[in-house]
């Protein structure tokens, strides 16, 4: 497993030097945040009600930043040839190098969205209900990602093709998080249901994500 630690520590030391690490996702959060009231106006209780929604917005186009560098700057210095000649499966370094990217994207932004959640008028209920959907959920946000990092590894334009990509996967993370956040004080709503549909996206994409985009990313070399 040593060689595995060595690739996370690497990946997210990596993250923060070229500038996709916490400090930006979070300024880029922040941006969302601020921008929202003077589009919908000083309305508090409206602000209140949209609030989980602009977060979870907020934590998808942030947790975007990066995505591009996960599988790239390795295609253009030849580190993703090494990668795939290593003595671990190519789907287990994948999953290690989404591991690292959430640690240092995804992570920063659930710690952080408790204090925006303040400047949105949130109550401290549905901050900490949002909080916990968001650390249930950004995982997902990440290993979707990777595919469409992998399907666009080995394109001079993949940055602007990405996002297409990957937005239409992540609506359904959307739409369950949003919905638990919001369950949390309305008592007409069910919160177990998008709770637990919410962690079965999760699974399925810590799963389903790093052997999707390792076999994009072997499709691209051929």
């Amino acid at each position: 497993m040593s060689p595995l630690l060595t690739l996370f520590s690497f990946e997210a030391r990596l993250a923060i030097r070229s500038g996709g690490g916490a400090l930006m996702g979070i300024i880029f959060f922040l941006s969302i945040v601020t921008v929202i009231p003077f589009a919908v106006g000083p309305d508090l209780q409206l602000l209140a009600r949209i609030g989980p929604a602009v977060l979870w917005i907020g934590a998808l186009l942030a947790t975007l930043l990066g995505l591009e560098r996960l599988f790239k700057t390795d295609q253009e210095d030849g580190a993703l040839d090494l990668l795939r000649m290593s003595d671990h499966p190519l789907e287990v370094i994948v999953f290690v190098k989404c591991l690292a990217h959430w640690a240092v994207t995804g992570l920063p932004l659930v710690f952080a969205a408790p204090l925006f959640g303040l400047l949105l008028n949130m109550d401290a209920k549905t901050i900490m209900a949002t909080g916990g959907m968001l650390f249930i959920g950004t995982p997902a946000l990440t290993f979707l990602g990777a595919i469409g990092a992998g399907l666009t590894v080995g394109l001079r334009r993949g940055g602007l093709l990405l996002p297409i990509l990957i937005l239409p996967l992540t609506i359904p993370v959307i739409i369950f998080g949003v919905a638990a956040s919001y369950a949390v004080n309305d008592p007409l709503a069910a919160f177990k249901t998008p709770f637990i549909f919410l962690a079965a996206i999760s699974l399925f994409a810590l799963v389903i994500g790093p052997i999707a985009a390792a076999w994009a990313i072997r499709l691209s070399d051929d």
